[in-house]
């Protein structure tokens, strides 16, 4: 199968040097996505996501600062602000004019940031997609991942571990899937990760849910205890115009265990289907 990479770069944005991945099949005449992966997915690791946004978008996907390539260290700042400061920054670094935003995770929780931001005043974002965002923050329950399932990971990756090892952490997943975090895991920065973590359970996101005016999607994890119905019934009452999917057999790493019901997900919200 031709594959629909272009190249991977780096551009200067927000005061740092932020690395992404381009795929494109129609090059700048199709409509830019940025996608902005989790807490401990570097760029690469959402390749396979973006070989079939391609076929329909121009996609930069991102290596959130403290992962993949991007600039790293104990000195940087993982805040949301700051790293929802970068996206922006680097849409406009690339010119990437009324593209679609979407992220996972903790890349969903950025782009919300980010979003409520541009309501206002930046107009660069034509749609937003929030797939399984945690919605833990202040006075409620807490994400239901472990810190130390990332920590201890990404530990044994920094010690050379391998496919049999990430097996323990990801026990669901294909040879191919678990070879590639092996291979990457190690590039995310422990402190990045740490403060993401402490971020789920310090940021408030509802806040800015009800300024969100672009057309917004959310896609839930059928699986997985990220959000709960309840969850998906406030974030209605929050913003009664945020569309909401849930991917019945997959959890929170949702194209990784339902890649076709992931897309399928999508309908019509981003013009044709995926």
């Amino acid at each position: 199968m031709e594959s629909n990479f272009v190249y991977g770069a780096n551009v200067r944005a927000n005061g740092i040097r932020q690395h992404y991945l381009r795929y494109s099949r129609n090059g700048s005449q199709a409509q830019p996505m940025i996608l902005v992966p989790g807490i401990t997915s570097p760029a690469i690791t959402w390749g396979f996501v973006a070989e079939r946004l391609a076929r329909h978008f121009d996609v930069y996907v991102l290596d959130v600062r403290g992962r993949g390539l991007s600039e790293t260290g104990d000195a940087l700042d993982y805040g949301i602000d700051t790293c929802a400061a970068d996206i922006t920054a680097f849409a406009a670094a690339l010119s990437l004019n009324r593209h679609v935003l979407a992220g996972h995770s903790m890349g969903a929780r950025f782009a919300i940031r980010v979003a409520a931001r541009g309501a206002r005043g930046d107009r660069s974002i034509d749609k937003l997609v929030l797939i399984d965002p945690p919605v833990s923050g202040p006075g409620r329950r807490p994400y239901p991942a472990k810190l130390p399932w990332y920590v201890d990971s990404m530990r044994e990756c920094r010690e050379g571990a391998g496919v049999d090892a990430m097996r323990k952490y990801c026990p669901t997943w294909t040879d191919e899937q678990l070879r590639l975090r092996a291979e990457w895991l190690h590039t995310c920065h422990e402190k990045a990760v740490i403060d993401t973590f402490n971020g789920f359970h310090e940021d408030d996101i509802h806040a800015d849910l009800p300024s969100l005016d672009v057309p917004t999607l959310l896609i839930a994890a059928g699986k997985g205890d990220v959000i709960l119905p309840a969850d998906e019934e406030e974030i209605a009452r929050l913003n009664g115009s945020i569309q909401t999917v849930r991917v019945a057999g997959a959890g929170h790493m949702i194209p990784w265990d339902d890649y076709e019901g992931f897309f399928a997900a999508f309908g019509s919200f981003l013009g044709a289907p995926l």
